[in-house]
C-alpha cells in the first residue's frame, strides 16, 4: 500500500507489516465487495467500519486477508476470537528478524522454516501471514476440536496451505506442549497468544470496557463484537500462570525448539517471567517491545541453546 498524505504511518509497527497506513478502503472494497455495507464516512471525513460490530470487524478482516495474503473463504464461528491482523503480523515479523540473527542477519524463509502455534483458536492467522511472508510451515494446536475444524476448512479453502499447515488437537488441556512436540520434532520457534484473564467474571468486565470504549451508548452487557471462547479468553492464573507452564514444560524440550516464544500483554508479569527463566536455565532470554495504537505488549523469547548451537539448529534447518 503507498504511502500518501492521508494514511500517515503507524510508526509502532514492523518497517515490514503491511497495515502500517491506514486501511486503504478501495483496495479493500475491490477484494472484498461485501465490505461496503459496512463502511462509513466519519466526522473526520475518513472511511472507517463501527469496530463494535462484530460482523463488521469479522469481514474487515476477511478484507485484509484477501486483499493482502490471497486468503479466500475466510470465515469463523460466531464467538470465536477474531484478531486484530495488524498486531498478529507484527508478531511474524519480530519472529523473522530474531531468526536472522541466528542466520548470519539473514531472514531464513521456506518450508523447512517450521512454527508451532499454541492456541491457534478458529482463524488460523498466524500460520496464513506466517506462511504467506515467509514461506514458514507450521503445526498449529488447541484443545477446541470445534476451533481445528473451522481452520481445517480455511485450509482446505486455500490450496498453498494444505502442505504448509498441519493441525493437532492437544487432548489433555492442562498441557502446552506435551502430547504436541514429538521426538522427531525441530521447530525454529514456538508462538503463543496466552489467555489473559484468571477468570471467566474478569474476562466479561474486559469485553465490557472494550465495548463501552467504541460506542457512544454505554452498555451493561458484553457483546461478542471481539469475540472468544472460555479457553481463548481466561485460564486458571490467567496470563502468569499460562506462562508459568509453558516454561516449565519447555525444559523438556531443550534441543527441539530453537526459541520459544510467547506474548506477554501485562508489563507486570516480566519480572516473574525473567526470574522463572533464569531459574530453570534459559541460555539466553529477549524481550520484544511491540505497540499497536495505544496498546503496547511485547514478545518473550527464550532459548536453552548456546549462540553455537543456534547456528549449528538454524543451519540444519536450512540444509
Amino acid at each position: 500500500m503507498k504511502k500518501t498524505q492521508n494514511t500517515p504511518e503507524k510508526t509502532g509497527l514492523h518497517s515490514r507489516n503491511p497495515h502500517r497506513f491506514r486501511y486503504d478502503f478501495e483496495v479493500l472494497l475491490k477484494a472484498c465487495p461485501e465490505l461496503k455495507s459496512f463502511v462509513f464516512v466519519n466526522e473526520h471525513q475518513t472511511k472507517t467500519i463501527d469496530f463494535s460490530n462484530p460482523e463488521a470487524v469479522k469481514t474487515l478482516n476477511k478484507a485484509l486477508l484477501m486483499a493482502h495474503y490471497e486468503i479466500q473463504n475466510w470465515d469463523i464461528p460466531a464467538g470465536y476470537l477474531c484478531p486484530p491482523i495488524p498486531g498478529r503480523a507484527d508478531y511474524i515479523h519480530h519472529l523473522a528478524d530474531l531468526l536472522a540473527e541466528t542466520n548470519n542477519g539473514i531472514i531464513p524463509e521456506g518450508e523447512k522454516i517450521m512454527g508451532l502455534d499454541i492456541g491457534m483458536g478458529a482463524n488460523c492467522i498466524y500460520p496464513i501471514i506466517g506462511n504467506y511472508a515467509y514461506g514458514w510451515s507450521f503445526v498449529g494446536t488447541d484443545i477446541d476440536e470445534k476451533a481445528l475444524q473451522n481452520c481445517k476448512k480455511i485450509i482446505a479453502d486455500n490450496s498453498r496451505l494444505i502442505e504448509a499447515i498441519a493441525l493437532q488437537l492437544q487432548t489433555e488441556p492442562r498441557f502446552i506442549f506435551k502430547n504436541i512436540i514429538l521426538p522427531e520434532d525441530k521447530f525454529a520457534f514456538t508462538l503463543c497468544n496466552p489467555p489473559f484473564h484468571a477468570s471467566p467474571e474478569e474476562a466479561a468486565k474486559s469485553t465490557l470496557r472494550k465495548v463501552n470504549a467504541l460506542e457512544t451508548t454505554k452498555t451493561a452487557k458484553p457483546v461478542l463484537n471481539f469475540g472468544g471462547q472460555n479457553a481463548e479468553l481466561w485460564c486458571k492464573g490467567g496470563e502468569l500462570g499460562f506462562i508459568t507452564q509453558m516454561i516449565y514444560e519447555s525444559v523438556k524440550y531443550p534441543k527441539q525448539c530453537l526459541w520459544f516464544t510467547t506474548l506477554v500483554s501485562k508489563k507486570d508479569n516480566l519480572k516473574n517471567i525473567y526470574k522463572l527463566l533464569n531459574k530453570v536455565g534459559a541460555a539466553e532470554i529477549k524481550t520484544i517491545d511491540m505497540a499497536q495504537g495505544q496498546k503496547i505488549s511485547r514478545i518473550v523469547a527464550w532459548t536453552f541453546l548456546s549462540p553455537n548451537q543456534q547456528q549449528d539448529f538454524i543451519t540444519h534447518l536450512n540444509s
